[in-house]
């Protein structure tokens, strides 16, 4: 085998040392399908509200702003799937249902925060840099508008 190549097409083991930490970017990569998962936004919501409490769904529903009830289920069952969420359905009428982070999904949370501090942090050099970009892109925009052709003056004969 041929350094740097893959053992087959759906392993993401990279077989170069130096890039053990770097991630495939073929879609039927493992990691990269993981890393869709758990970065998306939904996910991420679910996740964070989940810190340290049980929630129900009508809970979740209520708190993630702008989520469908089936974008809801669909996540919560992703997440419960990979491991992340624990179900615990309860044998009572009406039935209630309640959702947690599992340890693995803890660990997930702290990951979370991490980038969640960093975005605080970093929040006003990135709201400088979109109103800098703009300013820059609607001058560009301005300069490369084409102008309307003048027309002759008329003396009104």
């Amino acid at each position: 085998m041929e350094e740097g190549t893959f053992e087959s097409p759906g392993t993401c083991r990279v077989t170069i040392p130096d890039q053990a930490l770097q991630w495939d970017r073929r879609e039927d990569c493992e990691v990269r399908q993981i890393l869709d998962r758990v970065a998306d936004k939904w996910s991420l919501m679910v996740v964070a509200l989940l810190e340290h409490r049980t929630m129900r769904f009508m809970e979740l529903r209520r708190d993630i702003d702008g989520i469908s009830q089936r974008m809801l289920t669909v996540t919560l069952r992703q997440l419960e799937r990979d491991g992340l969420v624990k179900r615990t359905v309860y044998p009572v009428v009406p039935p209630r249902v309640e959702y947690e982070l599992t340890p693995l999904g803890c660990t997930l949370h702290e990951a979370i925060q991490s980038l969640v501090i960093w975005t605080e942090t970093h929040q006003d050099a990135i709201a400088a840099a979109r109103t800098a970009y703009d300013r820059a892109a609607a001058a560009a925009a301005e300069v490369s508008a084409p102008t309307a052709p003048s027309t002759p003056a008329t003396d009104g004969r």
